[in-house]
């Protein structure tokens, strides 16, 4: 099975572990607002070490092999991970979206139905995590980039609850709800479909994509995920997930690769 194949495999199967993650809605419990800040924070700490361990570091390396200074390497990272990130400010920007709590942001048009701003929202949190699943695996170094899509696939559980949680909430069907989070995750095998594309077809772009997907995974963390987890003055129980999801995904990466 060639590389492009395995990227976007592993893309889905991480993609799909947000509908797993929603199936707690079909049982008669209650999750606390704590409990959810606590998972959130989790999730948003196991982007911020995937993004540290299994991108910067192995970009970093991969520009060296290629033949750039350590200097030059960083400078590659420097500019990769400022060029993800703009362009997830500027998808925010001109994409109309919806916080998962905090409301509507950039939509004027009250005609455009919730679902659209849901799906919008979606797609803009899923995509980079796929890009950078997918970019992993366009390497052809399984062994440490497995890590990663097990990382993006333990933070997609909470992140999949989260919005049929959210759904739910405004009177949709918990079948309807699980639709919405499948739908969430399908959006990744997609990102994962270019990245590992683009490192297939031009190896010399690796360390530029990982960085990329960084800035990226990167900009989805601080803007939205651990802002979300603070919400209603739950600062703590966010931060002592962060922490969780952190050292739990650097024990992975490590230990796995």
């Amino acid at each position: 099975m060639n590389t492009l194949a395995i990227g976007f495999i592993a893309s889905l199967l991480a993609g799909l572990a947000t509908v797993v993650g929603a199936l707690p809605i079909l049982l008669p419990i209650k999750l606390t607002q704590r409990v959810q800040g606590i998972m959130l924070g989790f999730g948003g700490g196991v982007m911020l070490a995937a993004t540290a361990f299994s991108l910067i570091v192995p970009g970093t390396d991969a520009a060296i092999a290629q033949g750039f200074s350590q200097t030059g390497a960083a400078l590659i990272m420097v500019v990769g991970i400022l060029l993800g990130g703009l362009f997830l400010q500027l998808a925010h920007r001109f994409t109309p979206h919806e916080h998962f709590f905090k409301g509507q942001e950039t939509v004027k048009n009250t005609n455009l139905k919730r679902i659209w701003l849901f799906i919008a929202a979606i797609t803009i949190h899923n995509f980079p995590e796929g890009l950078a699943v997918g970019v992993n695996f366009g390497t052809g170094n399984i062994a440490d980039s497995i890590p990663l899509a097990v990382g993006i696939g333990l933070q997609n559980m909470p992140e999949g609850l989260v919005v049929a949680l959210s759904l739910v909430a405004q009177n949709y069907s918990s079948r309807y709800a699980l639709g919405i989070s499948l739908l969430t995750g399908l959006v990744e095998p997609i990102g994962g479909l270019i990245g590992a594309g683009v490192v297939t077809v031009a190896q010399f772009l690796l360390p530029w994509a990982m960085a990329f997907a960084a800035g990226a995974m990167l900009f989805v963390i601080s803007d939205e995920i651990i802002p979300e987890s603070h919400r209603n003055g739950l600062e703590q129980e966010g931060t002592i997930g962060v922490m969780l999801g952190f050292v739990i995904m650097m024990f992975l990466d490590i230990a796995l690769s």
